[in-house]
């Protein structure tokens, strides 16, 4: 990245809260939405993904400044990737810092969530891995890509907030998987036996089947703006302004 960028660790801090609070409103509204609606699954996942998407734009807004508000490790992978065709993007230690920072920062949402609601962490028993649902991971995270590329690619960075948070809230409904796709948020939401868990068997199929996607989404951004590569460092939003103070 350029040295205009926050230093590395304000945006792993920064990765670590963000994805953190994303899952603890995934997993948080998920139980609010059983407890509140026990016998609607319709209005359970209404409920859910009306919080996710409005949760997730906020999100973008507090930390887009400081790390792009990835809160994705396929967001940041494809960033890397698609950087190094023009030096700009993630290098593989940031990616890596990154990477680290979503993980942990996903497992402990998921932890606080659980404890805010009393329900206790425990690992997930529901199985998701159907062919359906691995095909709604692919569709969900190649249009995630395409999406967030795009607007970095077309200087509309200004509409990520809004546009990233009701695709997810689209794709809660337009999938048969309700739309993980993020490989972080799918292990942090192994740690909740709750409406929004997964079992850990379902992970692996799930993970493959986002980074299949993320591939299909970076050959459809390529396809249509050839020119995407050199604004990788604009991914998710810019994030190059006053927050490069020590």
């Amino acid at each position: 990245m350029t040295s205009q960028q926050p230093p590395l660790w304000r945006r792993a801090v920064a990765e670590l809260l963000g994805t953190s609070l994303l899952v603890m409103i995934v997993v948080g509204s998920g139980i609010a939405a059983a407890q509140l609606s026990p016998n609607d699954v319709g209005l359970q996942l209404l409920q859910n993904s009306t919080a996710t998407l409005l949760g997730l734009t906020v999100l973008i807004l507090v930390f887009g400044p400081v790390s792009g508000a990835h809160f994705n490790p396929v967001v940041s992978l494809v960033d890397c990737v698609l950087g190094r065709r023009s030096g700009t993007g993630l290098s593989l230690p940031e990616l890596g810092a990154y990477i680290v920072a979503q993980t942990v920062g996903a497992i402990s949402g998921s932890v606080v969530a659980n404890a805010m609601f009393e329900v206790g962490t425990s690992i997930s028993a529901k199985e998701r891995a159907t062919s359906g649902h691995l095909l709604g991971e692919v569709v969900a995270t190649a249009g995630l890509v395409l999406l967030i590329f795009a607007l970095a690619a077309t200087k509309r960075g200004v509409l990520a907030a809004p546009a990233v948070g009701a695709y997810i809230g689209a794709a809660y409904w337009f999938t048969s998987s309700t739309s993980f796709a993020n490989p972080a948020v799918t292990v942090g939401r192994i740690f909740s036996d709750t409406f929004a868990g997964i079992a850990p068997a379902s992970v692996p199929g799930f993970v493959m089947a986002q980074l299949i996607g993320a591939a299909v989404g970076l050959g459809l951004l390529l396809t249509l703006f050839p020119s995407a590569a050199r604004a990788a460092d604009d991914v998710v939003v810019p994030h190059s302004s006053d927050t490069t103070s020590p």
